[in-house]
């Protein structure tokens, strides 16, 4: 085995992998499909929040989360779906990862319901504006959208929300225990009188007048 920064064990082949976790049941094996069957589509409808996954033509990595009203999601047939670009930070490193490299990874979220699903497959960046205007809120089109040509669709066991409990306010924290992200953002940026008050003060104005 070779170290990969303080990690001295590192597994570099199938084989160990095979031999510590075994084979995936018939069932895993099989429930892979190619395209967007009623089921999918229909989970797709309802979902309010997805992660996009993406990767530069040098495999640097980014996953970036999207959301709305359940359905943002426009599915265009068995195949193809949009995904509209609302506006953001303006770092657009999803988009500018698909300009070297189209391989793209989904997850869907539905809440409450433990199970996920995935799709991979193709992504490019669109202007199509009859496309686009199906996807307008409060009268604002998106400038651009993500159009994913669907390679692969498969359902994601509940483990991870089972045991992470995400859907459960139980198991939620007190508000006290929640981060504090204006000081956290202040804390990285460390820009010359930019305090975590002022940065509140902008995520609240972005948050109020700036989603669409």
């Amino acid at each position: 085995m070779f170290g990969f920064g303080i990690f001295r064990e590192v597994i570099t082949e199938e084989a160990k992998l095979r031999e510590l976790f075994g084979e995936p049941s018939r069932l895993v094996q099989s429930k892979s499909i190619d395209h967007l069957d009623p089921h999918c589509r229909d989970f797709i409808a309802r979902s309010p929040f997805l992660v996009l996954a993406t990767a530069d033509a040098d495999g640097n990595c980014d996953a970036s989360p999207r959301g709305d009203a359940p359905g943002f999601v426009h599915v265009i047939d068995e195949r193809h779906l949009v995904i509209p670009e609302r506006p953001g930070n303006k770092r657009m490193d999803s988009m500018r990862n698909l300009l070297s490299n189209p391989h793209v990874g989904l997850i869907f979220i539905i809440p409450t319901l433990e199970e996920t699903l995935r799709i991979n497959g193709r992504a490019c960046i669109i202007q199509d504006k009859e496309l686009l205007e199906k996807m307008a809120v409060n009268g604002k089109v998106p400038t651009v959208g993500i159009g994913v040509q669907v390679e692969e669709c498969y359902v994601h066991c509940a483990k991870a929300f089972i045991r992470s409990g995400l859907w459960k306010p139980e198991k939620w924290p007190p508000q006290e225990a929640i981060p504090n992200i204006a000081q956290m953002v202040a804390d990285h940026v460390k820009l010359p009188g930019m305090t975590a008050t002022d940065i509140a003060a902008g995520l609240k104005d972005s948050y109020t007048n700036r989603l669409y």
